[in-house]
């Protein structure tokens, strides 16, 4: 049988007519989907609200509710000596980008330091942790998808000033699907 003759004798010549007014319907949903998520915004340098998240100072750039829970973003600005402990994301994956100075950066058990410029993406269920290193302050981007992870941020932000209450931290990370390793 050639292919033409198989094609309309079987039920595949039949759903090839189905598959465009298939596809519009997906089209329609997606379209929709993205139409329906924020607004277009531009924020400058200065901008944006500034958190203490215990010792990591930063400023958020784009909030879930800017994205349509796409994305969140946020500058770290960081003495030397500060960081984050090793830790796994469960629900976003994360990408670093060094604006200025150093960190040292591990994931997945490999550590590297990132200069001006350097990038690093850590997945979900990834173990990562980061540290600014050198003797200046470090300015880094920091992405997060998708969005939620700000509401934590929040949290940990309310946190009485001094040393950390690990175990309280741990609680507000956790409940959020970030555990400490």
């Amino acid at each position: 049988m050639n292919r033409n003759k198989f094609l309309k004798t079987s039920g595949i010549g039949l759903s090839l007519l189905f598959i465009p007014s298939l596809m519009q319907g997906r089209s329609e949903s997606l379209k929709n989907h993205y139409e329906n998520n924020g607004k277009s915004k531009i924020i400058k340098d200065s901008e944006g609200g500034v958190l203490n998240v215990i010792g990591d100072v930063q400023t958020r750039k784009l909030a879930g509710s800017d994205t349509g829970n796409q994305i969140v973003e946020w500058v770290d600005n960081v003495e030397p000596g500060v960081g984050i402990p090793s830790h796994i994301h469960t629900k976003e994956d994360e990408i670093f980008r060094v604006i200025k100075g150093q960190v040292e950066i591990m994931v997945d058990g490999k550590t590297t330091v990132l200069n001006e410029g350097d990038i690093a993406y850590a997945p979900k269920n990834i173990s990562h942790s980061w540290k600014v290193v050198g003797t200046e302050k470090a300015k880094m981007m920091t992405s997060a998808f998708p969005a939620g992870i700000e509401h934590m941020f929040s949290e940990l932000a309310k946190l009485p000033d001094g040393p950390p209450d690990f175990k309280k931290v741990s609680e507000i990370c956790g409940k959020h699907g970030i555990r400490f390793v």
